[in-house]
């Protein structure tokens, strides 16, 4: 079948409005504003981009419990950051540090968790194993107080031990800091050579023109600028060095204020037990060292 198109040109209708019937006016022509739908491609390029998740929060202060005791140990965030170490650049993540030096009450928690160990006894630990030190044959604390002052006379053995300790009771990873560590959370972000000033240091350092002779407090005298308590002066604190070997990081109160410096290093020596009578030497108490103490850092 043959199919036959009309060639004609289509014909268009003139559609008119209706005129107004007499004697009504027509109504004013309103113009209403256009309607502009944005495309997706104008909205995308005008809305500022959403965050796909929330960011992490700032690491908090916390409180550590020990155990059953009623005893807190209270730990303050370190940003981390970077210093110099036997004149070689170390980068250091944030972490926690304890915000004093470790006092005598939370030391004597640990004394009490278990049996203390043989007086002369050298027993090789393994990494994992928990041990006391042995009773102390002087008085620890030498008489210049105990609740609230630092721990004293404590090797780096005893040290090490409560870190143990410490992290098998909370399950969280607490052990000695690194020199590293130790010199960021001194600093207290501060760079560079470092620049003592009098005025400061006085407010917040125990040395040996301020303390008569002796330990004070914890956390009498003024933070750095990280939270952080007597960084300078009152004991010097135990830390562990790149080669992994014990280091005594920071003035102390027998220090003269020129000596209290966040690059101040002490190594033991046997000057440090010189009147411990037993032989062998105890490993887990320093006799003549009242300047050692230490605090714990705990990994994020």
């Amino acid at each position: 079948m043959r199919l036959e198109i009309n060639k004609q040109p289509l014909m268009r209708e003139r559609i008119e409005a209706p005129r107004p019937r007499a004697g009504r006016r027509r109504p004013p022509l309103v113009l209403l504003p256009a309607l502009i739908i944005p495309l997706a491609s104008d909205l995308m390029r005008s809305s500022p981009a959403q965050p796909s998740a929330t960011a992490p929060a700032k690491p908090a202060q916390y409180v550590q419990s020990l155990g059953e005791s009623l005893v807190k140990l209270p730990m303050v965030p370190v940003p981390g950051g970077a210093v110099k170490i036997g004149g070689k650049p170390v980068t250091v993540k944030p972490f926690w540090m304890a915000r004093t030096e470790t006092p005598w009450e939370v030391y004597d928690v640990f004394l009490a968790s278990g049996p203390a160990s043989p007086a002369y006894d050298q027993t090789e630990f393994p990494p994992d194993a928990v041990a006391r030190p042995s009773k102390s044959y002087i008085l620890p604390d030498l008489g210049w107080g105990h609740n609230g002052y630092p721990a004293i006379n404590i090797s780096y053995l005893s040290a090490q031990m409560f870190c143990r300790w410490l992290s098998a009771t909370t399950k969280k990873k607490y052990r000695l800091p690194t020199e590293a560590e130790w010199e960021v959370a001194c600093r207290g972000g501060a760079a560079g050579p470092w620049k003592p000033n009098p005025a400061v240091l006085e407010k917040s350092t125990w040395h040996s023109g301020n303390c008569d002779g002796i330990t004070h407090p914890v956390g009498k005298k003024l933070p750095n600028k990280f939270g952080l308590y007597d960084m300078f002066g009152n004991t010097g604190e135990w830390a562990t060095d790149p080669k992994g070997e014990a280091v005594l990081c920071g003035g102390t109160f027998r220090d003269a204020p020129a000596a209290v410096l966040p690059t101040t290093r002490r190594r033991w020596t046997p000057a440090w037990q010189e009147t411990d009578p037993q032989f062998p030497k105890s490993r887990w108490w320093l006799a003549d060292a009242p300047f050692a103490g230490f605090r714990v850092v705990c990994e994020p």
